[in-house]
């Protein structure tokens, strides 16, 4: 454990841990725990109290002093279930100048490149600290950093420049939309289909909703956007039901019906506009419900809040980018990143990962290697930069 091992050899330990959400990331965190004990560097581990088979994990290199630069990422990843996979997704195989498996791209290439960098932070006279963050549930909706990012503050001396190696290309990517999800549990009244009219079907009063969102699509995509909005794509808020299940006979008024209504604001549309939005049809379709069945009623629980990552006026983070890649076009992206967690907590954050967003969570997910090897350039130029 004490060799300083390459940024290929990390990414292969950290592909062999199966960490899908559902799943423990611990053996992981361990094994991330033990490496850099054997350079000397002293992590500090946040067990989830309401799951114990998860841990965050932190780590400072340098000076004990504020102004850090943190390197963050998830440790968790998407299921393999069901994708026809050509080889095994927790090997890491090189083929046709490319590394497959699952989390090369998104994001345990970046983590490998990042714990590298902090041992290689250990060994140099770096005159600027260094921080490693490695979260996990990002993959179900960024919840386990923003207790890590709380925990962090209470044992490290804040960082003030934060990367999120999400895959962008390693371009700086500056802003993302928000996100916000509503669990939605549509509770009805059987009865035989021939006599509808006396029962409450969940899945027809779910349908209201659903074409609901529809509108609000429709409305949003014609309206003029802003002017932070327009460089967005799409350039407005979209309202999206992905599943849906319910209903027991196709002669029995559905009973249940459940699905997930999620919102992908735009900087600028706060999260409690679309939250009241949606619960005021809630109501009405309830009120509705209970006119044909009092028992009859919609549960709503939120499922997750991301905020949007905003393009910071001279940013910190930005400019660090900037300055290590030459990367100065625009980028944003509509998908949701703990980038806009960290920037909520005071942080300057910036996204830049190596890796094409468009492989994640696919089959036979990879990273080339022509990638990879730009995020250790990266790397190494960043080292050169905390030890200026």
């Amino acid at each position: 454990m004490s060799n300083r091992l390459t940024p290929l050899e990390i990414m292969t330990k950290l592909i062999s841990f199966p960490t899908v959400s559902r799943d423990t990331n611990l053996p992981l965190v361990e094994w991330v725990e033990g490496y850099l004990d054997s350079h000397g560097i002293k992590s500090h581990r946040w067990p989830d109290p309401d799951q114990p088979h998860k841990a965050a994990l932190f780590a400072h290199v340098g000076p004990w002093e504020e102004g850090a630069v943190v390197l963050s990422g998830h440790t968790d990843v998407v299921p393999v279930d069901g994708q026809p996979w050509d080889t095994d997704p927790f090997v890491v195989t090189e083929k046709d100048g490319k590394y497959f498996g699952r989390g090369t791209c998104d994001m345990k290439g970046f983590d490998a490149l990042a714990i590298w960098a902090l041992v290689e932070a250990q060994y140099a006279d770096v005159k600027r600290p260094l921080q490693l963050a490695l979260s996990f549930d990002e993959e179900i909706g960024c919840t386990g950093a923003p207790p890590m990012i709380v925990a962090m503050q209470d044992v490290l001396p804040k960082g003030s420049a934060v990367v999120v190696g999400e895959p962008s290309m390693m371009q700086a990517v500056t802003g993302h939309k928000g996100g916000i999800g509503f669990d939605t549990h549509i509770v009805g009244f059987e009865v035989h289909s021939s006599i509808m009219h006396t029962g409450v079907n969940a899945i027809m009063e779910a349908a209201p909703l659903i074409d609901w969102a529809n509108d609000q699509n429709a409305q949003n995509m014609a309206a003029e956007p802003s002017d932070i909005a327009a460089i967005f794509d799409p350039p407005w808020t979209t309202c999206h039901v992905g599943m849906i299940q319910g209903g027991t006979a196709h002669n029995i008024t559905a009973k249940d019906c459940r699905f997930m209504m999620d919102f992908r604001m735009v900087p600028g549309e706060a999260a409690s506009q679309w939250e009241s939005a949606y619960l005021q049809e809630v109501r009405k379709a309830e009120e509705r419900m209970q006119k044909v069945h009092p028992e009859a009623r919609i549960e709503i629980s939120q499922n997750f809040a991301v905020p949007a990552l905003v393009p910071e006026q001279d940013g910190e983070a930005e400019a660090l980018v900037r300055s290590l890649t030459g990367d100065n076009a625009t980028h944003v992206v509509s998908y949701g990143t703990e980038a806009g967690q960290f920037q909520e907590a005071g942080y300057s954050a910036v996204i830049c990962g190596p890796g094409d967003i468009a492989q994640a969570h696919q089959p036979n997910e990879f990273i080339t290697i022509a990638q990879f090897n730009e995020g250790q350039k990266f790397m190494e130029r960043l080292l050169e930069k905390l030890a200026g």
